[in-house]
């Protein structure tokens, strides 16, 4: 059996490491009979190990064959779960711009920039992208859905927010201070955003249109913001404690990170806290609180730069490195993934039953997942 996949073009010949062969990648993103890890497509060996059994107990009426017809499935199986939400395909953003922020709310796939003629485009199937105009021409840098309004902050310019019912229409709102806001995240009825720069670093609003300047626990270079299980969590690039939560958005405490690295984005899903840094030994931490954090590996050390949790699966991105996409079911063991190219992905999100990320360069500066 393995001198005939020797012969198949998708197929690595067999190797002291893999006798019953390996399926090789074939996205178009990798040069054509380039081998995988096999990680990603599930371990061939195993998997034709489990059918030779099978074959020759069943020729030799062996009353084993049974149970190795279930192991041959439970094999298969394996190779098919392996695949779901690991295969990536590049779409073409409405302009080439650097597409900072996407989220989803209400049907539609948005998308911000930090430059641009039109800054914001819109989707409602992550595929065809269609241009918007921005409230104004700032570097925008984040954007939010929650009680349906789209909400998005930016580090620079006159009004450093603006929002939209619908993703198409945008109006400009006053920021609470002239910060480089970074990220906003939506709960418990407030819009909460953070900045990496200013006095008061922290910013909540109940409806988006007026803002209130908050203290931060501390004066840090905060990076992302986000909201689960009533608390919420932000995380920093630099300072002693590169961790703070609160209740409400309003009252801030620092909490110690797993490591002093820069932790450039936090998310929550499946009850637990993850954030993701662009350096550090492990590149991953966890919490079941966001008060205590523990340290993780990285599937590769990347610059991983955004981190989303959708279908029972946490997904993070990457700005850099040979496979930019990593996945995990819970946090704690990650597997290197195939992006569909390789951009400085810079965010994702979840929504209508498929992942969408967006990035700052590139030829196609929108990737799904399918």
């Amino acid at each position: 059996m393995a001198r005939i996949l020797a012969n198949k073009e998708n197929v690595e010949a067999p190797s002291p490491a893999f006798p019953f062969a390996r399926i090789k990648d074939k996205i178009p993103s990798v040069s054509a009979g380039t081998p995988v890890n096999e990680s990603l497509y599930g371990d061939m060996n195993q998997y034709f190990e489990k059918q030779s059994n099978l074959v020759n107990k069943t020729l030799n009426d062996k009353a084993e064959s049974q149970l190795d017809g279930f192991e041959w499935i439970d094999a298969l199986l394996e190779l098919v779960i392996k695949r779901i939400n690991t295969q990536f395909k590049s779409e073409s953003a409405a302009e080439a711009n650097s597409w900072t922020s996407v989220t989803f709310g209400n049907g539609l796939y948005v998308a911000v920039s930090a430059g641009g003629t039109n800054r914001v485009q819109t989707s409602p199937d992550g595929i065809v992208w269609t241009a918007r105009s921005e409230a104004e021409a700032n570097a925008w840098q984040s954007v939010t859905f929650g009680n349906n309004l789209f909400v998005a902050v930016s580090s620079g310019g006159t009004n450093r927010v603006m929002t939209s019912p619908d993703g198409i229409t945008w109006t400009a709102r006053s920021a609470a201070e002239a910060n480089t806001w970074q990220s906003v995240t939506f709960g418990n009825g407030l819009y909460v955003a953070v900045s990496n720069t200013g006095t008061n670093q922290v910013q909540t609003s109940p409806d988006g249109i007026v803002w209130t300047a908050r203290s931060e626990a501390e004066a840090n270079i905060w990076e992302d913001v986000t909201f689960g299980n009533n608390l919420f969590v932000a995380v920093s690039n630099g300072g002693t404690n590169r961790v703070q939560t609160s209740p409400d958005g309003i009252i801030w405490t620092s909490r110690s990170a797993a490591e002093a690295n820069q932790w450039k984005a936090v998310t929550f899903g499946n009850g637990v806290y993850i954030a993701i840094s662009v350096d550090g030994t492990n590149r991953v931490q966890t919490s079941p609180d966001g008060i205590t954090w523990t340290a993780k590996a990285a599937a590769e050390a990347n610059t991983w730069q955004t981190i989303i949790h959708g279908n029972g699966l946490f997904v993070a991105l990457s700005a850099s490195g040979t496979n930019r996409v990593m996945t995990s079911s819970n946090g704690e063991v990650w597997v290197s993934r195939l992006a569909s190219e390789d951009n400085a992905w810079g965010s994702i999100t979840y929504g209508s039953g498929q992942y969408i990320a967006v990035s700052g360069g590139g030829t196609n500066r929108v990737m799904r997942a399918i």
